[in-house]
């Protein structure tokens, strides 16, 4: 653990005390880079607080209070949905306290590992239950991370089906050249980039959203099943001629594909496989008949 996070671990520690003295308040936990033990002078401190009722605005202007007069950055959510957050800093540093009900966050966990929805930002969440340090109300907390672990093998195939979608980038790329169309090219590479990850993430039992998505690298090294140098071969479609980003584009594709028809074969390729190998072909002038 490197100096700055354990500086971080131990300012959380100190300013959830304020929180736990609440009877309201049932478990407590950090998660994020602190848990991670990824901190730098720029991370701020991500902790989720559950109760079995949320605190009134009065009972967290006071915990705020109590922790040298914190100041209020901003509120996220609406309190009446069951879950909220709130940002403030404390000796320069931003903490982001997420409450929520117990009830409001175990319906959030079944809308992952019950209604599969795979693009919901929650799914954050869950990775960060998996790494979380609990810092009161243990057991539930563990609870939690035991069945979050528990990954359904409905959810790795939906993820695999939602993310299975690519835009034959490299079937149209002489056209594009001709076209201006540099934000389209970068929109296309972004927007393939995290469909592989998402695709990867359901064969690998990972949860994935592309929401502030960060550490593509670690993230990459929890993978058993990838295309070799994935991590590398990605960041250098970005650093690549379009004309070689592309056909590395539709290299990682097709490795992909046949992964996923080894590792979960009631899933549909086709129409992913159909792409590949596909290029438009420019039309020529020719004499029209009268």
């Amino acid at each position: 653990m490197t100096d700055k996070t354990q500086y971080l671990l131990k300012l959380v520690k100190r300013n959830v005390k304020a929180y736990i003295t609440n009877p309201k308040t049932k478990a407590v936990m950090i998660t994020g880079s602190v848990a991670e033990g990824l901190c730098d002078e720029y991370s701020d401190c991500d902790v989720m607080l559950y109760y079995d009722e949320l605190p009134s605005e009065k009972e967290l202007h006071l915990a705020r209070q109590q922790n040298q007069g914190s100041e209020l950055i901003e509120v996220l959510g609406d309190r009446s949905e069951g879950a909220f957050g709130e940002s403030f800093l404390v000796n320069g540093v931003e903490c982001q306290f997420t409450h929520a009900t117990i009830a409001q966050w175990e319906k959030e966990i079944s809308t992952i590992l019950e209604e599969f929805d795979v693009q919901s930002p929650i799914m954050k969440a869950m990775s960060g239950t998996l790494v979380g340090i609990p810092l009161y109300g243990e057991t539930l907390i563990q609870h939690w991370k035991a069945k979050v672990a528990n990954y359904p093998d409905g959810l790795a195939q939906k993820m695999v089906e939602h993310y299975l979608k690519f835009v034959p980038i490299w079937g149209i790329q002489s056209k594009l050249a001709k076209r201006d169309t540099t934000l389209w090219y970068y929109q296309i590479l972004v927007e393939s980039a995290q469909n592989l990850l998402g695709v990867l993430s359901g064969l690998n039992c990972l949860y994935y959203s592309t929401f502030q998505f960060k550490r593509m690298s670690r993230f990459i090294e929890q993978m058993k099943i990838a295309p070799e140098n994935l991590a590398s071969r990605l960041e250098g479609m970005f650093r690549h001629e379009a004309s070689v980003a592309v056909d590395e584009l539709e290299a990682l594709v097709r490795e992909t594909v046949e992964l996923v028809e080894i590792h979960i074969q009631r899933v549909d390729t086709s129409e992913a496989r159909r792409r590949l190998g596909w290029r438009q072909q420019p039309w020529k002038l020719s004499e029209l008949e009268r």
